[in-house]
């Protein structure tokens, strides 16, 4: 089961498919909806993210500044979602992808990226192993979910036209930032990195819930080497919430609160800045000793690759601490943004026509 099986495949004739999607009404857009932070990207460049954080309900909030709003509704099946600055339900649950609350998140991450009123051409992903069985074979229900929960229709709840989706295509997560890797289009038309094309590329995607591996070689997906296991960045989040409950005696740490902590390594609490260096350390260090370990056992020493690719948001979070696994490694610039590139990639250079591929 290769990747020109199972996608359509690189080929010459890329710029002329980009020249010609140039006069299409649609936007293209790729769109990495992670259970942590929804991030875009836009055929402008532009790269944008915000936290997928949602609650069923209104918001129960009076803005005296209503251009200030931090939490927007949406409505969608009849259901209203408070999307934004609020505290959220947990997105780290099964179905997910293919929730309200995942429409109505992606819905708020394409507001405020000022696409208001527009009809989008999305692409977006699956985890590896919710997108392929062990075989190789596609897992066409669950793709078919995915694409399909996209399309139905998330109205705002104030005076914005809602943002259309259209057309909506789903591939692998990982395989998306091999895509981005391979296609180079920031100094004019796009090109393919010959040298990178045909070479064994692994992808560690470490994401908010997953953190998916993939390995291609001639365009072709290494399955035995390739998978997705459920740590990610939200394991250091549930580690820390539970240091500081215990520390402070607390029964509930906010989402906001929690991202907060976790990068700043402080909490304010109570009026006062308390040191969290600590905490924060040992919370990654447990999701590390993990990932090391799953890694190790799917690429091995990774003698046989040409590079090892570390992407994802859970890439820049624990930077530092995965810098050297691997000789031929490399920490992807904006690593949090190669899916969404890549998606965005797939969709402008290599998908055909048809949405539902």
């Amino acid at each position: 089961m290769t990747a020109i099986e199972q996608q359509p495949g690189l080929s010459a004739d890329m710029h002329k498919r980009s020249e010609a999607l140039t006069t299409t009404t649609p936007l293209k857009i790729g769109i990495d909806d992670g259970f942590a932070v929804t991030k875009l990207a836009l055929p402008d460049g532009r790269l944008l993210a915000s936290p997928s954080r949602a609650e069923v309900g209104r918001a129960g909030v009076t803005w005296l500044n209503p251009g200030q709003r931090s939490i927007l509704e949406y409505e969608t099946e009849d259901t209203i979602y408070s999307v934004g600055e609020v505290d959220g339900a947990t997105t780290r649950f099964e179905g997910y992808a293919c929730s309200g609350m995942n429409r109505a998140i992606v819905q708020h991450a394409l507001q405020c990226a000022g696409l208001e009123g527009l009809d989008v051409d999305a692409v977006s992903g699956l985890p590896v192993s919710a997108y392929y069985r062990s075989s190789g074979a596609k897992r066409s229900s669950a793709i078919n979910d995915k694409q399909v929960n996209l399309l139905q229709p998330v109205s705002p709840r104030n005076e914005a036209l809602p943002v259309s989706i259209v057309a909506h295509r789903v591939i692998p997560e990982a395989l998306s930032a091999w895509y981005d890797y391979v296609i180079a289009d920031a100094d004019g038309p796009p090109r393919l990195i010959s040298e990178r094309q045909h070479a064994p590329i692994a992808v560690v995607d470490i994401g908010g819930r997953t953190t998916d591996t993939v390995v291609v070689r001639d365009q072709g997906i290494l399955h035995r080497s390739s998978g997705s296991f459920e740590y990610g960045l939200l394991d250091v989040k549930q580690a820390l919430a539970e240091a500081i409950q215990e520390r402070f005696d607390l029964g509930r740490i906010s989402d906001r609160v929690l991202t907060e902590a976790l990068r700043q390594k402080r909490v304010r609490l109570y009026g006062r800045d308390y040191d969290l260096k600590a905490e924060v350390a040992a919370a990654k260090h447990e999701l590390v000793e993990r990932l090391y370990a799953e890694t190790r056992r799917q690429l091995g020493q990774g003698t046989e690759l040409e590079r090892v690719l570390f992407v994802g948001g859970g890439t820049v979070a624990l930077a530092e601490h995965v810098i050297d696994w691997f000789p031929n490694q490399l920490i992807v610039a904006q690593a949090a943004f190669a899916n969404a590139r890549g998606m965005l990639k797939y969709g402008r250079y290599v998908a055909g026509d048809d949405a539902s591929e």
